[in-house]
């Protein structure tokens, strides 16, 4: 029989989250999972009797940034009898075991397909004193339908698929998150639903591909009819979704995206390169002409859309030639902003064993190169907006320096992020509408007067501390595990 000292009711957990946005919601379904089972969240500046790394296999140096995290907390947990670690998510799914034999002190492994079982499992490994590593090869029950606790009480993630149909040289995703499914309409609405009666203004969408949505269930034009839907759902304000794919972006989203008021005028379309042989060898199902096209009729529909993307340096055999491809698209897309990353090898996928890997010192001038074209046009394109008006829906923690300069920040329509001179009584999920004043490259501010300020139920909340809790959405119905909705505030200014 387990103590009373050592029940899930009398302990704390933390999630450390590594990667990209599905990791973040997945996240938020740990939380939610463990919650339900009596743990409750540490206590900043503590130490907390279950920790859970929720790993990336993305990102460069994973591996090593794992066991270098796991090796700090071998002391946290030797000063700490009845501590527990868990390993998930991608790292988790491709090493498997080994992650115990490197790190005996490892209490739980568990998969990107069994997120669902991480209390038993805990559970398990207290009872059997030994560690438990459960990975599964197919998808047990869709994430959403686990309860989560939301980080943000004005902004929700809210996946509508999992996995990728998609076989990038360079991605090792399809096979660690596996093929796509899609969820149904009425499930995904009945979430954003359940989000916005606590509060929630703004939904982001959220899939490996998520525009090719519908394929799963043989629906044509799905993503845009979802689109269409979710922008109607009475108290939402933003819609947004990340990450469509060129080869699947139709002319109906571009439609949707113009004509939903809700919906943003904001895209994140990955290029990854523009050479039309590396994106051959990248076996990415598009060429630059078709992917400037796409940018073209967006910006024709949608005149003030915000265009960023994901661009990879120095991909196996690529010439100086192809990099000036690129540099060109770059020059003829004018992103607001792009995330550039240099390639390196990725166990596991078929560019690592690709022949013409470049050289360290190669690789690193190109992307020093393509950096500071993109930042020029990244500052060009924001001082074309100075002594603009805009509305932000302010935000937490968005801005680094916001304390030391009397600062908050908050988020534009388009997605750029704006710092305003802080003004009492604003606070995160409020609304508020003001002028741009100067630009830089990766930031707006506007430290003039607010033009208006508007307090919302989201206000409320970030201000009472409340984050909203999905019980886990199925068949369509919604499950709120939380008090009823605050009343509606009223408006200000």
């Amino acid at each position: 029989m387990t103590s009373t000292a050592t029940s899930p009711a009398h302990r704390t957990y933390r999630v450390r989250t590594y990667g990209c946005q599905m990791n973040v919601h997945d996240s938020e379904r740990l939380a939610g999972l463990l919650e339900d089972a009596g743990y409750s969240a540490a206590p900043e500046g503590t130490d907390a009797d279950v920790v859970v790394l929720n790993t990336c296999a993305v990102r460069e140096n994973a591996d090593n940034k794992l066991y270098g995290n796991l090796g700090h907390l071998r002391p946290v947990k030797d000063a700490h009898p009845g501590m527990q670690i868990a390993v998930g998510g991608c790292l988790a799914q491709k090493d498997r075991a080994s992650i115990v034999a490197r790190a005996p002190w490892v209490d739980v492994v568990f998969g990107t397909h069994n997120v669902g079982s991480l209390p038993a499992l805990l559970e398990r490994a207290r009872h059997n004193a030994e560690a438990q590593v459960e990975i599964k090869e197919a998808l047990e029950v869709f994430p959403s339908s686990l309860p989560a606790r939301r980080d943000s009480a004005y902004s929700g993630w809210v996946s509508i698929s999992v996995g990728c149909n998609n076989t990038c040289t360079f991605c090792i995703v399809p096979s660690l998150r596996g093929k796509e499914a899609d969820r149904r309409p009425g499930d995904v609405l009945a979430e954003v639903q359940a989000l916005v009666e606590q509060g929630v203004l703004e939904v982001t969408l959220l899939g490996q591909n998520v525009n090719a949505y519908g394929a799963d269930l043989g629906e044509r034009g799905a993503f845009a009819d979802l689109l269409r839907a979710t922008g109607a759902v009475q108290g939402l304000e933003r819609v947004r979704f990340t990450s469509p794919h060129p080869r699947d972006f139709t002319d109906d989203v571009i439609a949707a995206m113009g004509e939903t008021p809700a919906v943003c005028h904001q895209l994140h379309m990955p290029l990854q390169s523009g050479s039309d042989d590396v994106l051959r060898r990248m076996r990415r199902s598009y060429r630059r002409d078709r992917y400037l096209g796409i940018i073209d009729r967006v910006r024709a529909a949608m005149p003030d859309a915000a265009i960023t993307t994901d661009i990879i340096v120095g991909f196996p055999g690529e010439t100086e030639q192809d990099f000036q491809d690129t540099l060109d698209v770059v020059a003829q897309a004018r992103f607001a902003s792009a995330f550039t990353f240099q390639y390196s090898k990725r166990p596991g996928t078929p560019a690592a064993e690709m022949d013409g890997q470049l050289p360290k010192e190669v690789v690193q001038e190109r992307y020093l190169r393509l950096t500071a074209l993109q930042e020029e046009i990244s500052w060009a394109e924001n001082r074309a907006l100075v002594g603009r008006t805009v509305e932000l829906l302010m935000a937490a923690g968005e801005g680094s320096k916001d304390a030391d300069r009397g600062r908050m920040s908050g988020r534009a329509r388009d997605g750029r992020l704006v710092h305003v001179a802080a003004v009492p009584g604003v606070r995160p999920g409020d609304v508020v509408e003001t002028v741009v004043t100067d630009a830089k490259p990766h930031f707006l501010v506007a430290d003039g007067p607010l033009l208006s300020h508007r307090r919302t139920r989201a206000g409320d909340a970030s201000e009472a501390g409340i984050r909203p809790t999905t019980r886990g959405v199925g068949l369509g119905m919604p499950g709120v595990g939380v008090p009823a909705p605050l009343p509606l505030a009223p408006a200000c200014g």
